[in-house]
């Protein structure tokens, strides 16, 4: 219980110690107006936030366990890292869809490696922030070197993360824990 509210609870004790600070050395009028500000960027990642998990959940249900373990799984070598370097690049959207998408991915019957290559190719070389950031802002010499740079990067991770002696499943992700990972019985 203290692992899966651990990040919630120190986030807590940082934000009252903020407030107080703020509070103490600004007045209880700049609290409040952080508590506005707040409330508004609620709204503004609300949606997204719940869009996000409904991503997440329906893709569960569609994609059964296992079903990407010859593509991207333990066994595809370094085609699967390459699938999953391309899914990564191609991944629209930031953590809060691309986190979830990852956790179906594992239940799907991804690897570590893969995972690795996925979440890696999303932050570092994704189409959507080379052609809104990076093409019309540092221009296209500089893009195209970035991302020649950038792109055997997911697949060394990938490869470094399938080495690595460190075990992990979705199962041990937070929140995870009494998940099902088969398909929910569609009725006789």
């Amino acid at each position: 219980m203290l692992r899966r509210n651990a990040t919630f609870l120190v986030i807590t004790v940082l934000t009252l110690a903020s407030a107080l600070a703020v509070g103490w050395l600004r007045g209880w009028a700049a609290v409040q107006h952080a508590l506005g500000a707040t409330w508004d960027l609620i709204l503004t990642v609300l949606p997204s936030i719940l869009g996000g998990l409904l991503l997440s959940a329906a893709l569960r249900q569609l994609v059964p366990p296992g079903a990407l373990a010859r593509w991207m799984g333990a066994e595809s070598g370094l085609r699967g890292l390459l699938v999953a370097t391309a899914a990564g690049m191609a991944m629209p959207g930031g953590p809060v869809a691309a986190f979830p998408v990852v956790l179906v991915l594992a239940q799907a019957g991804a690897d570590r490696g893969a995972l690795i290559a996925f979440v890696l190719a999303w932050s570092l070389n994704g189409f959507q922030r080379i052609v809104v950031w990076e093409l019309p802002i540092l221009g296209h010499d500089f893009a195209l070197l970035r991302l020649l740079c950038g792109l055997p990067l997911p697949i060394l991770a990938g490869l470094i993360a399938r080495w690595l002696p460190i075990r992990w499943s979705p199962a041990d992700a937070p929140g995870m824990q009494g998940v099902a990972t088969t398909r929910p019985d569609r009725g006789a």
